[in-house]
């Protein structure tokens, strides 16, 4: 069996680490995708919407090969929050967060060439803020490490700091739900099973 080629779309470090650490080899093919809101639709709608935008763009793929596209949101009370446009914008969006639950929605989606088989699987988990005064909110907006992410925090670095609690899939939250995407992968005879299995 001729072994599929993995290729991510995107160019988050994050996901990329997440796939090294899983043993899966990939190469990267970062697409850019207009990622606003239609009127009134639904976290886990946009992120599935993007996903699947992402994993079907038209690329000069191997074949046999597993392009894999996913898109994170972050909602709270209501708000969409995406990547912040701005320090002000990203002090903002730590506000709407500090004190609060909110929820991490990852649509991941993967596309199989030849057969343009697309599959689409979601994943939600919910992130508690500690409280957060202006000044750490100023603090942490000037460090940048959230300027690239939706919500304006990264879990895996200083935002950790404010997260005293999640509920479901931590590797949701970094941008990768790693249990939503081995299902797929092994559908399509990337990763063999465990052993045993």
């Amino acid at each position: 069996m001729v072994q599929r080629s993995v290729v991510l779309m995107s160019a988050s470090p994050r996901r990329a680490e997440l796939l090294r650490l899983a043993g899966v080899p990939f190469r990267i093919h970062p697409v850019d995708i207009d990622e606003t809101p239609l009127p009134g639709e639904a976290p886990g709608d946009l992120a599935e919407r993007l996903a699947r935008c992402k994993a079907a763009r038209p690329a000069a793929l191997p074949s046999p090969s597993l392009a894999i596209g996913a898109d994170t949101v972050v909602a709270v009370g209501g708000d969409l929050l995406g990547k912040p446009r701005d320090l002000a914008d990203a002090r903002r969006m730590l506000r709407l967060l500090a004190g609060r639950w909110h929820e991490v929605v990852t649509a991941v989606a993967v596309r199989a060439v030849p057969e343009e088989t697309v599959l689409c699987r979601r994943t939600t988990s919910r992130v508690l803020f500690v409280a957060m005064s202006e000044d750490e909110i100023s603090w942490y907006a000037a460090s940048g490490e959230g300027m690239d992410k939706a919500g304006g925090y990264a879990l895996q670095g200083k935002g950790a700091l404010f997260v005293s609690a999640i509920e479901g899939s931590y590797t949701n939250v970094i941008g990768l739900p790693m249990e939503t995407l081995y299902p797929l992968l092994r559908r399509f005879a990337v990763l063999p099973p465990p052993a045993g299995a």
